[in-house]
């Protein structure tokens, strides 16, 4: 009731604004225990990247993008969270207004640009609350620097030490050029130097590349060539897109942006199985793209992704989304036959 309450107002309001009010909100629930009971299945249980996640839905980049929730989410059910996209220095983004609620299309369209607190606030922010789940960092390029890998290096520098992950933004549709990293010598010069990096520091932490899904299947097919050979820890599939807007329903579809939410469902499961059928088990996939309730999670487990991340259907459902998911995708795959949801990771790639 009292989500309901606040939910009614956020709506009546800017979305950033809404946004800002949720965080608060998420704060102040952690404070009541007793309104949380995120008891999970241990057939959600799962080991992948040397970490044990109770739960395969996460919190995907974007929702916590100045590190202020992190260690909340696990009280929501969620089974990791990823801070960012952060940049090396602090940027405002684009112009607004820049985000749009597509109510009727259950869907956001955004061309936020990474607006973020910049490296070195963020983490003496984290430095100062130590992450206590599992928890990705997900880093990106300033503006003027969105085809250099220098950000980047300077990102892991900075964040190895202190992620359960590293998530390597070369996929957002709001910074102009940044996709251009999916090219080839771009992709094979960036995993390179950041394997370099990571070797020089006696890491281990997984580096993890976020993908467009506004790539063809000869693209599709050359990364997955570079990602096997280089043996990269893993891959999130997908961030927004910019097309398949014309068959939405709201007045807000013509919007420049990444479309995210329902939509993005059809669109990300057929790239994860796109991958999944070239990449196998070798690299691990975490689907992400209109993962709202039980089904939509299984429909993605089963097109390859071993973990989910959402962040639209948080803003449509509110914070005890991922417990829902939790509880259905349980039921689900007690109803079908699998012990642990590993067992369908893939299942509709299978011959």
């Amino acid at each position: 009731m009292l989500y309901k309450i606040f939910k009614f107002y956020l709506k009546k309001i800017d979305p950033e604004l809404a946004h800002k009010l949720a965080i608060v909100f998420i704060k102040i629930l952690s404070l009541l225990p007793t309104i949380f009971s995120p008891k999970i299945d241990k057939n959600l249980h799962t080991n992948l990247f040397h970490l044990s996640f109770k739960s395969p839905i996460g919190l995907a980049a974007g929702f916590d993008k100045n590190a202020q929730i992190y260690n909340h989410t696990c009280k929501l059910g969620f089974g990791f969270s990823e801070i960012g996209t952060i940049t090396p220095k602090p940027q405002e983004g684009n112009p607004r207004p820049r985000v749009f609620r597509l109510i009727e299309d259950k869907a956001i369209i955004n061309r936020l640009g990474f607006p973020n607190d910049g490296i070195d606030i963020i983490k003496k922010r984290i430095k100062h609350n130590m992450p206590k789940g599992i928890c990705g960092i997900n880093i990106g390029p300033n503006k003027e620097n969105a085809t250099l890998k220098d950000d980047y290096l300077r990102g892991f520098d900075e964040f190895f030490s202190m992620a359960s992950y590293i998530t390597i933004n070369i996929s957002s549709p709001n910074t102009p050029n940044l996709r251009m990293n999916h090219d080839e010598g771009r992709i094979i010069n960036l995993i390179d130097s950041l394997q370099e990096k990571r070797d020089d520091k006696k890491s281990k932490v997984p580096i993890i590349f976020k993908i467009s899904p506004d790539i063809e299947d000869f693209e599709i097919k050359s990364l997955c060539e570079i990602f096997l050979e280089k043996k990269i820890d893993g891959v999130i599939l997908t961030n927004t897109t910019v097309n398949h807007k014309e068959n939405l329903g709201s007045d807000l579809k013509d919007e420049i942006g990444g479309l995210s939410g329902k939509p993005l469902n059809t669109v990300s499961n057929k790239i994860i199985q796109k991958f999944f059928t070239q990449l196998g088990h070798n690299i691990p996939i975490i689907g992400a793209g209109g993962v709202s309730d039980g089904q939509t999670a299984l429909e993605k487990i089963k097109s390859g992704a071993s973990l989910l991340q959402l962040y639209t259907s948080m803003v449509y459902s509110g914070p005890y989304v991922a417990h829902k998911i939790n509880k259905e995708l349980s039921y689900l795959i007690k109803k079908q036959g699998y012990k642990n949801i590993s067992e369908a990771v893939g299942i509709y790639c299978k011959k």
